[in-house]
């Protein structure tokens, strides 16, 4: 029998990044090394650490170690942090690449640089809407680009700043960009930490025994033992340097004058990317997973036609505590209900495998899940999962679940149909491979993936559940089609993070 090579695709989106700083910690790439693990799930295509030391002739000196991989391979020798990447200052990133593309080692970050004023080293969590533009304005002047990423646009910016005062170049520089970006800057002697004007995507600033950290989520604090103090706000620099360390008082910059407009969040990472058990955009991730759940079944309930109780089971890992959401409120709308593991989800898939050539069958969504028989047979089974993208992961569940004998299946999203791309750093499939842009109404859906109902959240469902929150905090320009920004469609497939 002949085989081929299968690679395995997504069917959720991705985050690009997760970024990580630490300053004033005697062992700050160690501290950037646990954080990057907790963010992980930010992005595995790459890892990269940058650490920042003063040399025996008194001069700050940078070291970096970044690769292809997972961070545990990346990082696996421990030597590294006993000598090249020795420092009380660092930053790290964990990046995913575009669908698609094929990522140059150039492409990962930190990005390192040595300008006039010193060393700058940048990590950046996002996407900027204009780095095609900004890019083919530099490249005129005679600027020369290393990489395709639209990160060296900001390097690029600040080295080129007239102004004297570093801060300033950097306000100065974040003051072109449009888009979104979370950035960790480390310098000779300052970590900085920004934010874009609209907040779309976490910031986290956390305090470690006598320095600071910053992250993409709070998870990366509670793997170091960190105390979380607060988000960097949308439009907001924070400066950490020796003086901060001494005053124990951030110093805080606006990049503009004046805030122009609300914040735009991410609606997703609330929905799927973040971890459960961190705080992003001052909330509990959990608290609002819980929420979405429990608007999902007052909205969108299901009972067993012969009243026996429904099996509400999740789709691991990411829509867990949405389910338990979701069978709680259940349980107090008084229908028989209960919450099941009814699959099990394989941890231990790398990027390839082998499969059959003359196999018609999707072997993929088998490697990944199966199924609990014992729970699902001779059941109404509800199944809770966050999004649906391109659906050839969801129709082979709903497959896997029939054949454990399930008596109906039923599907219940906890976000609203995906029908337009993302310019802000999530990568989702190309427009046409969306689910929702195949169909011309759920119905549709519903028949193509065989289930006995399938039901979303609506959009003003979703803003119901993000409590401590305004309704206008969000973006949801992928449902919506509602940009909070211009995008430049010249450059969109270009200049995307590629």
């Amino acid at each position: 029998m002949k085989f081929r090579e299968f690679k395995f695709v997504s069917e959720k989106p991705k985050c690009h990044c997760g970024v990580f700083g630490a300053f004033g910690e005697k062992q700050a790439a160690v501290d950037a090394y646990y954080g990057l693990h907790a963010l992980q799930h930010r992005g595995q295509e790459s890892a990269g650490i940058v650490s920042a030391n003063k040399a025996s002739d008194g001069k700050i000196k940078f070291s970096f170690h970044k690769d292809f991989g997972l961070v545990s391979d990346v990082f696996h020798d421990n030597s590294l942090f006993k000598n090249k990447l020795s420092g009380n200052a660092a930053i790290g990133h964990n990046r995913y690449s575009t669908t698609g593309s094929s990522i140059s080692k150039k492409n990962i970050q930190p990005f390192v640089v040595n300008y006039r004023m010193g060393h700058l080293a940048v990590a950046h969590n996002g996407n900027l809407t204009n780095a095609g533009e900004i890019r083919e304005e530099l490249v005129k002047k005679g600027a020369i680009f290393q990489t395709s990423s639209d990160t060296e646009v900001i390097l690029h910016l600040i080295a080129r700043s007239k102004e004297e005062n570093q801060v300033e170049q950097i306000r100065m520089a974040l003051r072109r960009l449009e888009g979104a970006y979370s950035l960790t800057i480390l310098t000779d002697d300052k970590l900085i930490a920004a934010r874009d004007p609209f907040g779309f995507r976490p910031l986290s600033i956390g305090r470690l025994n006598g320095g600071f950290l910053v992250a993409s989520e709070t998870c990366a604090f509670d793997i170091n033992k960190a105390e979380y103090i607060r988000d960097v706000n949308p439009g907001e620099i924070v400066v950490i340097d020796n003086e901060v360390i001494e005053t124990k008082k951030l110093k805080s910059y606006s990049i503009f004058d004046e805030p122009t407009h609300a914040p735009k969040h991410c609606i997703f990472e609330f929905i799927y990317f973040s971890r459960p058990d961190s705080k992003i955009f001052g909330t509990n991730v959990d608290k609002i997973r819980r929420k979405l759940g429990k608007v999902l079944a007052e909205k969108h309930p299901v009972r067993d036609k012969d009243d026996q109780k429904v099996i509400v089971i999740s789709v691991p890992d990411s829509s867990n505590t949405t389910a338990i959401g979701y069978e709680n409120q259940l349980a107090k709308m008084d229908i028989p209900s209960k919450l099941e593991i009814g699959l099990i989800r394989s941890h231990y898939i790398g990027r390839t495998f082998i499969q059959p050539e003359q196999s018609k069958r999707e072997i993929g969504v088998r490697i990944k899940f199966n199924t609990v028989k014992g729970v699902l047979e001779d059941k109404t089974v509800v199944i809770i999962d966050d999004s649906i993208v391109r659906g050839t992961t969801s129709k082979q569940l709903v497959e896997l679940i029939r054949e454990a004998g399930a008596k109906e299946i039923h599907l219940r999203i906890s976000s609203a149909p995906i029908l337009h791309p993302c310019y802000y750093g999530m990568d989702f499939p190309s427009k046409d491979e969306l689910i929702a842009n195949k169909f011309n109404n759920v119905k549709e859906i519903e028949k193509y993936l065989n289930v006995d109902s399938l039901e979303y959240l609506t959009i003003d469902e979703m803003l119901e559940a993000m409590v401590d929150h305004a309704p206008n905090d969000f973006c949801t320009a992928c449902f919506s089609g509602n940009y909070p920004t211009n995008i430049d469609k010249k450059y969109t497939k270009e200049y995307y993070d590629e």
